[in-house]
């Protein structure tokens, strides 16, 4: 009998269904897992059971033998504070900033009514989730730790009072591709230890399925297929299922056909970037240290690493929007500064796309004056009917309309909006695109829409890419050769191809394998 059992679940906000006649089943000791697309009400059919969306459900939803619709307000807290823990997508927010690490795991284990734990069985409760210096980071606050070890010590919380069931929504999402596969690795060891049932939610069908016994697949609210993970993966039945298959990438699908590249455009010599440690610490962090590459012209070059490898600050070395400490950055051979604030011309040929698309974006103008803000910087002399016209043309070029141009940001989906944000890169001609985990945000078919849509400029306008990422397996779709960094330091560069069929780097094997 299952630990966890939904029956034709209903959930509404404000009148309107979003979930329909869902089925979930949860084993004690197995992981149950919902995939999808944004927007598919996967994390709706997840929380809303435990009152932690504003949604409303209807239908049969029991843990443990106990009705969580037909409970009073005590019950269902008691049910939720004893029964299940929760891992959520984002750890910095979901820990409360102003407690410590111990304090949290104390308030977490206090749940069941439990005996307080000592100091000693708390560090124990850190270091079973991987944390090294497990004493010292009781005293530390969750700012002062990395996304990865915040990430564990949500996990320590979760299941610090015992609990029978495990809800884990996008719990690796956040992470790079290294954490990812040792955050799933530690999610399976509680579990076969602690006999878990685990319901764990995610976009990303790569990251879920050598954990998952069993997969549920969700489209607009609705179950589409559901079956255990081999027969899924091996035989999809549903369209949705293989579009979904076919949107995540793998390094053993066939090697892309790439664009012929020209000269060298960009080149990098020795660039290093140092930081002052924050706050009262002494000291400086070296964030690159002598980085050397070249982009040619239609080329696309992967810049990976993973969390804190100074993959992103020595992209925005390169993009003229942060800081160059020392070393020489050349366009076409010719000298660049690290600030080219007053150089109009060559800050048009080099423009960035950053991770979160609606964040990048100004919330209250429309998608019109979005576009058009770097020909009003940049080039100022066009009057107002050619930039209209532009901005159309540069819509149209990311494969959104005319209907596109007066709404809001708050109005586009995740794809959409990042779309705005690449058509705002391109519409005062530059020749190199710097971007910034663009598609790490977004669900494996928006994530797939926007690699096949900078495959297309990379085609029609030879434009070329510095693609910064964790997801060698995306890379590789779009680009020809490969730089790793790890501390700083490049580890590792040549041919895509070359690199991942036999990679002599620890940090690039590391990548390879969780890829």
């Amino acid at each position: 009998m299952s630990l966890y059992e939904i029956r034709d679940m209903v959930i509404q906000i404000d009148g309107k269904q979003l979930v329909k006649g869902v089925n979930i089943s949860v084993e004690a000791g197995k992981c149950t897992a919902i995939i999808g697309a944004s927007g598919s009400g996967k994390s709706l059919s997840c929380l809303t059971p435990f009152d932690l969306t504003p949604g409303e459900a209807a239908g049969s939803i029991k843990l443990d033998g106990i009705d969580l619709l037909k409970a009073n307000a005590h019950q269902k807290l008691k049910a939720r504070s004893h029964l299940a823990g929760f891992v959520f997508q984002q750890p910095l927010t979901a820990l409360t900033p102003h407690l410590t690490i111990g304090a949290q795991l104390k308030e977490a284990a206090a749940q069941a009514g439990s005996p307080a734990l000592s100091r000693h069985e708390l560090a124990q409760k850190l270091e079973r989730v991987g944390l090294s210096r497990a004493d010292e980071r009781l005293d530390q606050f969750p700012h002062r730790l990395s996304g990865g070890e915040r990430q564990r010590v949500m996990i320590a919380a979760a299941i610090a009072h015992q609990p029978k069931l495990l809800v884990a929504d996008e719990p690796t999402s956040a992470l790079d591709a290294s954490l990812r596969g040792e955050i799933m690795t530690l999610l399976d060891e509680l579990r076969e230890e602690q006999g878990l049932a685990m319901l764990l939610v995610s976009h990303d069908l790569a990251s879920v399925e050598n954990h998952a016994d069993h997969l549920i697949v969700m489209e607009e609210g609705r179950v589409v297929e559901s079956g255990p993970t081999v027969d899924l993966i091996t035989r999809p039945q549903e369209d949705y299922t293989k579009r979904l298959m076919a949107a995540t990438p793998r390094l053993d699908e066939p090697a892309p056909d790439l664009p012929a590249t020209g000269k060298v455009l960009v080149d990098t010599k020795d660039v290093s970037v140092i930081f002052p440690k924050p706050g009262w610490r002494r000291g400086k962090i070296k964030a690159v240290v002598d980085a050397s590459l070249a982009v040619r012209k239609g080329e696309a070059l992967a810049v990976v690493g993973g969390s804190g490898s100074g993959k992103s600050t020595l992209g925005r070395a390169i993009a003229g929007i942060g800081p160059l400490t020392s070393g020489a950055i050349s366009w076409q051979g010719e000298h660049l500064p690290g600030r080219r604030d007053r150089d109009l011309a060559m800050r048009a040929l080099i423009q960035p796309v950053f991770q979160d698309p609606v964040a990048s974006l100004d919330p209250q103008w429309k998608v019109r004056d979005i576009i058009a803000e770097p020909l009003k910087n940049l080039q100022p002399d066009i009057n107002h009917s050619n930039r209209e016209t532009m901005v159309l043309k540069a819509l149209c070029d990311v494969g959104l309309g005319e209907e596109y141009l007066d709404r809001t940001p708050a109005s586009l989906s995740g794809g959409q909006a990042q779309r705005v944000a690449i058509a705002r890169a391109i519409i005062a001609g530059p020749e190199l695109l710097v971007l910034d985990e663009a598609t790490s945000a977004l669900d494996p078919l928006v994530g797939s829409s926007i690699l096949q849509l900078l495959a297309e400029l990379q085609r029609s306008k030879e434009i070329s890419l510095i693609l910064i990422t964790h997801d060698i397996a995306s890379a590789r779709r779009i680009c020809h050769r490969i730089a790793v960094l790890d501390e700083g330091h490049i580890v590792e560069m040549g041919e895509m191809e070359s690199v991942i069929g036999d990679p002599q780097a620890a940090a690039t094997q590391k990548l390879v394998a969780a890829s």
